[in-house]
């Protein structure tokens, strides 16, 4: 099974790269953040101001480039936002103040998850669009978020790093913990030179309309609500949420915990790449929705498992087709709007999906202090049940044009013709 399909522009394969220097980036840095500012001698509403600092900055810098990257062109905005990814390490290495930590997790690039919801990802994701055919659209978003995935979780096991740089460099902490800001700085200076090789006729704007989102505002606000219900189930199940569950369900130590998690990881991995294979025989909707409904039905079975195995055998399941609609779903959405609007698209999807799944692991830790069964399991499964039919019911009619085309030529009429 091939990562990138054939077919792949040098364009797209930049990208690739880029995602994946800023996912080991991420990896590392989300683990290591609340660390650094404790270890500054910060409490840990010190490490909620700032970690709320970098969502809010995210989500406003992600906003704003979305809409404006029509006027200023992707290519450029991605370029300036690398070397803001470098200026971020370089502030977060050499200033030990609280508000200016708080003020450059505002401005900067720091993401507080490997999930990659940063400035980035409406102008890569865009770009990326555009920079291959229809057809092979979705097998190079399920590659991209692929690249995320497994880089992340190696650039988790950096934050291992800064315990080897003590032993061997004889260094402090601190100093240790500034080193991976280093490392932050530095990725972001690579990732500068690969966004510098895009061809600057991205930028073109050449015909474009002024406003971000045009004829398909009522389609992009339509899925951003749905996506925000998707969301807010998910917030209810965020992994450790769920490993606390299962360590108060059937007492599951430390270890075999992680063993599970790695074991999911790898199983959502390999879906990406089914995806993308599955789409092409039932199409993208349908992809979207017939592997997420089952995996919503294991999320409510969860709660109910009588024994552990019975338990992972529900969450590996769950992990296998959960996320085949992470790559359909950023596929369809460039589908299914003009390319002038995919940047603006992009952003307005994705950030009320961050934003609706901060506020349900309030209530899912609210819920598990009442009671020791698995409620919280019931609702997302049940919300994420909901969000599946829904989806269907307004967007199964809505193909994207590869699909219409398709659907055409497959007709009785062109046959004979």
């Amino acid at each position: 099974m091939r990562l990138l399909p054939e077919g792949t522009t040098r364009e797209a394969r930049i990208l690739y790269a880029g995602r994946g220097l800023r996912a080991f980036a991420d990896g590392f840095v989300s683990l290591l953040l609340p660390i650094y500012i404790m270890a500054l001698g910060f409490d840990v509403f010190a490490v909620g101001v700032i970690s709320a600092a970098t969502m809010l900055g995210s989500a406003a810098l992600t906003v704003a480039v979305g809409f404006t990257a029509n006027r200023f062109g992707r290519r450029g905005l991605l370029v300036a936002s690398s070397l803001l990814m470098v200026a971020t390490g370089i502030g977060f290495l050499a200033v030990r103040d609280l508000w200016p930590l708080v003020a450059i997790a505002f401005i900067g690039t720091i993401n507080p998850s490997p999930a990659d919801v940063s400035v980035f990802y409406p102008l890569e994701q865009a770009l990326l669009a555009e920079t291959v055919s229809a057809k092979n659209r979705t097998a190079t978003f399920a590659g991209y978020a692929l690249v995320g995935s497994l880089v992340a979780a190696l650039g988790a096991l950096a934050a291992g790093l800064p315990g080897l740089f003590q032993a061997s460099l004889g260094i402090g902490f601190v100093a240790s913990l500034q080193a991976m800001f280093g490392l932050y700085a530095v990725l972001g200076l690579f990732t500068y030179g690969l966004y510098r090789r895009l061809p600057a006729s991205l930028d073109r704007t050449d015909g474009r309309p002024s406003s971000a989102l045009g004829p398909s505002r009522r389609i992009v606000f339509t899925l951003a609500a749905l996506f925000s219900l998707d969301s807010f189930g998910g917030g209810f199940v965020v992994q450790s949420l769920l490993a606390l569950w299962l360590f108060r369900r059937f007492g599951l130590s430390l270890e075999a915990a992680g063993a599970i998690f790695f074991w999911s990881g790898i199983f959502t991995s390999i879906s990406y790449l089914v995806a993308a294979r599955l789409s092409r025989r039932i199409g993208l909707v349908n992809t979207m929705v017939f592997t997420h409904l089952p995996a919503n039905l294991c999320t409510i079975g969860l709660a109910f498992a009588p024994d552990l195995g019975v338990a992972i055998a529900l969450l590996l399941i769950r992990a296998a087709l959960s996320q085949m609609d992470v790559p359909t779903r950023s596929s369809y959405v460039m589908a299914v709007v003009t390319p002038p609007e995919r940047a603006a698209a992009a952003s307005i999807t994705a950030l009320p999906r961050s934003l609706a799944s901060s506020l349900a692991p309030l209530l899912a830790g609210w819920i598990f202090t009442l009671s020791p069964f698995g409620w919280p399991l019931v609702a997302a499964g049940t919300l994420k049940a909901i969000y599946d039919v829904l989806l269907l019911i307004l967007f199964r009619s809505h193909k994207p044009p590869e699909e219409e085309e398709a659907v055409r030529a497959s007709s009785p009429r062109a046959a004979a013709t």
